[in-house]
C-alpha cells in the first residue's frame, strides 16, 4: 500500500444516500463509504442527485447533481444562500459556475440554471441518468480528485465522463446487474450502459463472487480486472437496540422483508408458507414490502386459502424495518438472484434466525444460517418448520447467527477497496 501524508481522494457518484433511500444500494453505499473514512486516509466527496440536507456528513462532503449549475443565471451570493443553503455552501455553486463546460440552456433548468432529479427511479430514468454524466462533467472541472468511483450501473455513463475529463482512473461497483434484476430477460439498453461502464472502467469491484461471474461471463470482461469485495452491515444504534417489540407467545412469525419483485422469489416464500401451514396452524407469515408483484402475491395467498395467517405490510423504512425484525422469529430471502443481500445480516443483528437462497451473494460469507434453493419449496418449508418447532435448532440460529455477524464490519471491506485504489493507481502512474 501506499503511505503518504496526504489523503486520497475518491470522487464517488452515487444515486442513493441515506436517510432517504429505496433499498440496500444506499445501505451499501453509505456502509462502505464510511468504512473507508475509518480506515484513515481519505478524502471522500459522494455525489448524489438530490440531496435534502439531511444526510450524515461526518465522513465525506456531499454534492447534490441537483444543486450544481449547467447553464450560467447571474444570480447573487445571498439569492443561492436562500435556495440551497440546507445543503451546500454557496461558494460551491459558484465553483460550480465557473466550470461550465458548454451551452445547456436547451436543457430543462431551474432559476439557479441546475438539472432538477428526482432522486428515485422515475419513468424517465435514463435521461436522468443522462443529465447526471452532464452533470458530472462540471463537478469533474471543478474538483480535485485522485480515482473516481461509480456505483452501479445509474452512474457509469457519469464516472466515465469523469475520467474522460480529469485522465483520472475509475473504479464502478456492480452492486447488481440486469441479469439479477430481471430474471435472465435482460433489457439491452441497461446491458449496454453496464458493459460500456465495464469497458471503460480501470478495476471492477463486485460485492459478490457471485456476481463477478456473471461479470466476466455475461459482459465478457476480462478477469484480471474484476475484484469481490462482499458486503457488511454497520453496527446497530443505541435507538434500535432499545427497541422492544411484544412477542406473541402462541404463534411464531415468519418474515419476508424486499422488494415484492421477481428477482426477490416473493411467490417461493407463498408456496412454501401453504405447505408449513398444512402441518401447523401456529405461525403467521409476513410479506413486507411493496413492489410490482404486490396484487399478484395477495390474489395466490388467497389461491392457496392462507389469507387469515398471511399478512402485507406494504413498504418499510428506518425504525419500522427493525421493529419488524424484532417482532419475527424466522426472516426468509428466498431471492432468485441476489447478487449479495444485506438484510439477512440486519435480522442476524437482532438475533433473528434465517433462511436464504443458495443463489445469493451473502451465502458465501454466512455460516449460521439455513441455506436452501429458492426453487426448493419442500426445504423451505421444511427449514421454517424445524427453526419455528425446534427450540434448540431457533436458540443456536439466533446466538450464533448475531455473533457471526457482528465481525462482517465495514471497515474491513472499506480496507480491501483502498488497497485496489492503490493497485489502480500505482499502474496509472506507471503508465
Amino acid at each position: 500500500m501506499i503511505k503518504t501524508d496526504i489523503p486520497m481522494k475518491a470522487l464517488m457518484f452515487g444515486w442513493e444516500f441515506p436517510p432517504h433511500i429505496l433499498g440496500g444500494l444506499g445501505t451499501a453505499s453509505f456502509g462502505l463509504t464510511k468504512g473507508m473514512a475509518e480506515c484513515g486516509g481519505m478524502d471522500i466527496t459522494f455525489v448524489i442527485p438530490k440531496p435534502y440536507g439531511d444526510e450524515d456528513k461526518s465522513f465525506a462532503r456531499i454534492i447534490g447533481a441537483g444543486n450544481t449549475p449547467v447553464a450560467w443565471r447571474d444570480v447573487s451570493w445571498d439569492y443561492v444562500q436562500n435556495r440551497y443553503g440546507y445543503c451546500m455552501d454557496p461558494q460551491l455553486y459558484f465553483d460550480l459556475r465557473s466550470h461550465i463546460y458548454a451551452d445547456f440552456n436547451y436543457l430543462s433548468t431551474n432559476d439557479l440554471g441546475c438539472i432538477e432529479f428526482s432522486g428515485r427511479y422515475p419513468d424517465n430514468l435514463l435521461e436522468e441518468i443522462n443529465n447526471y454524466s452532464i452533470v458530472a462533467g462540471v463537478i469533474a472541472r471543478t474538483l480535485d480528485f485522485d480515482i473516481i468511483h461509480s456505483h452501479d450501473w445509474l452512474t457509469y455513463p457519469a464516472g466515465i465522463h469523469a475520467k474522460q475529463v480529469s485522465g483520472k482512473p475509475l473504479v464502478i461497483h456492480v452492486h447488481a446487474t440486469d441479469f439479477d434484476r430481471s430474471r435472465g430477460n435482460v433489457n439491452p439498453t441497461v446491458y449496454a450502459i453496464e458493459r460500456d461502464g465495464m469497458l471503460n472502467a480501470d478495476h471492477i469491484i463486485c460485492v459478490s463472487n457471485l456476481t463477478r461471474q456473471t461479470v466476466i461471463e455475461k459482459y465478457h470482461i476480462d478477469p484480471a480486472k474484476v475484484s469481490t469485495v462482499h458486503n457488511a452491515v454497520t453496527p446497530l444504534s443505541d435507538e434500535i437496540k432499545n427497541i422492544v417489540m411484544p412477542h406473541n407467545t402462541k404463534d411464531k412469525v415468519v418474515t419476508f422483508l424486499g422488494r415484492i419483485t421477481m428477482q426477490k422469489g416473493p411467490e417461493y416464500f407463498v408456496e412454501a408458507a401453504a405447505r408449513v401451514l398444512k402441518k401447523s396452524h401456529h405461525v403467521r407469515f409476513v410479506m413486507a414490502g411493496s413492489g410490482d408483484m404486490m396484487n399478484q402475491m395477495i390474489n395466490l395467498v388467497a389461491d392457496r386459502g392462507i389469507s387469515d395467517r398471511f399478512h402485507f405490510t406494504g413498504f418499510l423504512r428506518g425504525r419500522q424495518v427493525y421493529e419488524m425484525l424484532k417482532a419475527s422469529d424466522v426472516y426468509i430471502m428466498p431471492s432468485v438472484s441476489e447478487p449479495f443481500g444485506i438484510s439477512p445480516l440486519e435480522a442476524m443483528q437482532v438475533g433473528v434466525p434465517s433462511i436464504i437462497s443458495k443463489q445469493s451473494g451473502c451465502a458465501e460469507i454466512l455460516d449460521n444460517v439455513i441455506k436452501i434453493d429458492y426453487w426448493d419449496i419442500d426445504a423451505m418449508a421444511d427449514a421454517i418448520y424445524s427453526i419455528t418447532h425446534n427450540p434448540a435448532l431457533y436458540e443456536h440460529l439466533r446466538v450464533e447467527g448475531e455473533a457471526e455477524v457482528n465481525e462482517i464490519k465495514w471497515k474491513y471491506a472499506g480496507q480491501k477497496v483502498i488497497d485496489i485504489y492503490n493497485k489502480v493507481l500505482q499502474q496509472y502512474h506507471k503508465d
